[in-house]
């Protein structure tokens, strides 16, 4: 289980105004462009407007949505080694926001309540996500499994996600969420719900190469070595502009999902991962002040040809989460 969650003020509404000049109705008209601009950041927990992907929503039924989203063609995080395709990481950041916001915007849950993510499952065609001349617009059907279930002032809901990028079948998703008040969420941390990130690392030895962990940049590199094989230390930067887009009293869940697929490729170093798929579940919540030991391992998959590769976080001897990560050699 991880918290998505922060503390945000409710959006400013937009004011319609009638000052625009009149048009001349016998001169001839043509389509107005229309823009597109990115839905309220506070609608989806973030901080930064760059990391807001959601463009807008429309409700087709009790338990049918239209999302509309779009990537840019550069992403200073959300990237892929060779810098030709966009990362299967945004599409599970995407489908993560769509469940936020229509949460907010659909299902009633206030803007201060906070969000356990237990589920969030992935799966993307990477033919579909090569980078193109503009930037990429997407269209995610959504649908709600069965109405959000309501217990006092908790909300329990599943969403299963259809993620087109024109007529083209670009990804799946499967997410469960349940959403908290502030007061709920403080009886569950029992005190922790103000702690700040730590102001030294928990581990001092140097990051992995981010050549060995499939990224570019030492400073988005999570992992330093550990002692037995197929495990490694969780050291983020706290200070990582996309990973801490806000304040937060745990280690987000998409920190875990970039642990898990850099411990994947630590794991098959100097062969490089790209995970086309993931399921992931959250069994509780990953605390940043204490240490957190990731581990990796090959397993059996569905298809022959399928890299498959188990990892789980755990602290205290606890499980945090299980992510099975899949690729296959052809999507490179």
């Amino acid at each position: 289980m991880t918290l998505l969650a922060s503390r945000t003020p409710t959006p400013a509404l937009a004011i319609e105004t009638d000052s625009a000049p009149l048009l001349d109705p016998a001169a001839p008209t043509t389509p107005a462009p229309c823009p597109t601009s990115t839905v309220a950041k506070e609608y989806v927990h973030r901080v930064c407007s760059a990391e807001v992907f959601l463009t807008g929503s429309e409700q087709l039924t009790d338990t049918a949505f239209t999302v509309t989203a779009r990537w840019p063609r550069a992403h200073t995080f959300f990237s892929t080694p060779d810098g030709t395709r966009h990362d299967p990481l945004q599409a599970a950041e995407t489908i993560r926001q769509a469940g936020l916001y229509l949460a907010h915007t659909r299902f009633g849950v206030p803007l201060d309540h906070k969000f356990m993510m237990w589920n969030l499952d992935y799966t993307t065609r990477p033919h579909q996500l090569l980078i193109g001349a503009a930037p990429t617009d997407l269209t995610l059907d959504v649908q709600l499994l069965a109405r959000p279930r309501r217990s006092g002032s908790a909300v329990d809901f599943t969403l299963e996600t259809v993620v087109r990028r024109g007529p083209q079948l670009a990804a799946t998703g499967h997410t469960r969420f349940t959403t908290v008040p502030d007061s709920t969420y403080q009886r569950l941390r029992q005190g922790r719900h103000d702690a700040e990130h730590p102001s030294t690392p928990l581990v001092t030895a140097e990051p992995l190469p981010p050549a060995r962990v499939g990224r570019l940049r030492p400073c988005d590199v999570v992992l330093t070595p550990a002692d037995a094989p197929g495990s490694w230390h969780l050291t983020p930067d706290f200070r990582h502009p996309t990973l801490f887009d806000h304040a937060n009293d745990h280690m987000p869940g998409m920190v875990l999902l970039e642990a898990a697929r850099q411990a994947a490729n630590a794991l098959s170093s100097p062969a490089t991962i790209t995970p086309a798929a993931a399921a992931t579940t959250f069994h509780r919540y990953a605390e940043h002040d204490a240490p957190t030991t990731i581990t990796a391992r090959h397993t059996p998959g569905e298809t022959p040809d399928a890299v498959t590769i188990t990892v789980t976080g755990h602290q205290h001897g606890e499980p945090i989460f299980t992510t099975v990560l899949t690729d296959h050699p052809d999507h490179h």
